[in-house]
């Protein structure tokens, strides 16, 4: 076991619905503002790229029932229900068991601190919750689509929650996401400077629908009553949303760096699953909720200074699951 000191933070980030080459480090293109990715870009080009990283599932639910348990999804009752929306409220089995071992619980046993900031998608309060499975603190939706602007699901229900009350703000979720993201960091930065490591879990919606961008609150109110959006957006508005979320990983780093956390801090990225409408799957067939690699294989970036060389590229194949023994492994824990 390495020496509590020496133990990283970890910071693991989730995109949702993103496309293997919707990023510049994975072939992807300009936009007409320019690079879509800069940060994750420059994070690859610091750290490892994979090139054969795979999601649990072609869809939400069931991959994070594999990033929380290292376990393959459909052994738990839940994932065979996706999605798991505001209709599950109330329900005693579609959800994470509490009690079931997870990748925070175990961390938070070997002395990490631990928060989920963004989508949870594995159960309702008060039977399910991040708070039972292993969080400290939790910012975010439970479920697995809501608008940018008003918080609400599909069926108009709000669904942004602060532990696990209901919980009411107004701004666009990326970087609400990113706000509580870095205050819990800076929260977090004096104890980790002194040997508690901390485990942030940062679970974007974007790129995930209703297609809007910063600028697209008057939007929202439109789509209150379809807000699967499937006749709107474009790639223009699904490249500034990925853009938006790059730019909140930015403030992450830089937040780190400020706080000389930086080369003690493991980033993991990736997505979890492949692209939907507007994403960029090439150069592989298939798309979110098909078993084919385009809804499966996804981009997964990792940055770890002075345990992985920068510009690393590897053609290891490895599943979302996968990570759960691996950041144990290298936080101490069992």
């Amino acid at each position: 076991m390495t020496q509590k000191t020496n133990r990283p933070n970890i910071i693991f980030i989730v995109a949702d619905d993103l496309g293997f080459a919707d990023l510049g480090c994975y072939g992807g293109r300009d936009a007409d503002f320019g690079a879509v990715s800069p940060v994750l870009d420059q994070l690859a080009a610091a750290g490892l790229k994979f090139t054969q990283g795979y999601s649990n599932s072609p869809v939400c639910s069931p991959t994070r029932f594999g990033l929380m348990t290292a376990r393959y999804q459909y052994r738990l009752r839940g994932a065979a229900e996706e999605p798991i929306n505001s209709k599950s409220k109330g329900s005693t089995t579609l959800g994470l068991p509490p009690e079931h071992p997870t990748l925070p619980s175990l961390l938070k046993g070997a002395g990490y601190r631990t928060a989920l900031m963004g989508k949870w998608h594995l159960g309702y309060p008060p039977v399910f919750g991040p708070l039972m499975s292993g969080y400290e603190e939790f910012f975010g939706p439970i479920s697995g689509g809501v608008d940018y602007f008003t918080h609400c699901s599909n069926n108009g229900t709000h669904d942004l929650y602060l532990g696990d009350a209901e919980h009411h703000e107004e701004g666009y979720l990326t970087d609400l996401i990113t706000e509580r993201s870095v205050d819990w960091l800076q929260r977090m930065a004096p104890g980790a400077r002194g040997g508690t490591p901390f485990f942030l879990s940062v679970h974007y919606t974007a790129p995930h629908w209703p297609w809007e961008t910063r600028g697209d609150a008057a939007l929202a109110e439109e789509l209150k009553d379809n807000l699967f959006h499937l006749h709107g957006g474009n790639i223009h508005t699904y490249r500034r949303m990925i853009h938006h979320m790059d730019e909140g990983i930015g403030q992450l780093v830089e937040a780190l760096r400020a706080e000389g956390l930086l080369d003690n801090t493991l980033i993991v990225f990736t997505s979890d699953n492949g692209g939907e409408r507007f994403s960029d799957n090439w150069p592989f067939t298939g798309m979110k909720t098909e078993l084919l690699e385009g809804g499966l294989r996804v981009p997964l970036v990792v940055r770890w200074p002075g345990r992985i060389a920068p510009g690393s590229v590897s053609d290891q194949v490895t599943i979302t699951m996968d990570w759960v023994g691996t950041l144990l492994n290298a936080g101490g824990g069992k």
